[in-house]
């Protein structure tokens, strides 16, 4: 019997891909959990529910950082420390990902499906994640219950 250890090889690599997905981006249930926990909470408050209306979402989260409105606009997920866009975190995702507001990524922070043009209280400079090294560590740290 002849092995294709190429097509093997392939087949292992996205099986393993796929097992490394974080759970939330691979279980909707879960998924909605946590973002819904991320919405309801204090300390978060992840929003606005809809970016073409957001209602006094951004004059609240002004108020409670001490700023103007224009730069609480500024600080989104998408330049969120914690906020993954790498390649290995979009073959995780479920097709298309992008609309004309931005880009679905995933939240190392509150651990959900989170879309780039939202924020939320624990918002911090420094994102988005865009390499799979990067990536690689939020995963292991979760893991670790090192968050």
């Amino acid at each position: 019997m002849t092995y294709n250890w190429k097509k093997y090889r392939q087949w292992r690599q996205l099986h393993e891909e796929k097992e490394s997905c974080p759970a939330a981006t691979q279980d909707v249930e879960l998924n909605t959990k946590n973002r819904d926990s991320a919405i309801a909470a204090d300390h978060i408050k992840y929003g606005p529910l809809n970016v073409e209306e957001p209602g006094d979402y951004w004059e609240k989260i002004a108020k409670k950082w001490d700023t103007t409105v224009e730069a609480a606009m500024k600080s989104r997920c998408l330049n969120c420390v914690a906020f993954d866009i790498s390649p290995k975190m979009m073959e995780c995702m479920p097709g298309s990902t992008s609309d004309n507001q931005g880009v679905l990524g995933y939240c190392w922070m509150h651990h959900f499906k989170c879309h780039s043009a939202r924020s939320c209280n624990t918002w911090a400079k420094g994102g988005p994640i865009v390499k799979d090294e990067v990536s690689t560590d939020w995963a292991q740290r979760a893991k670790s219950g090192d968050k």
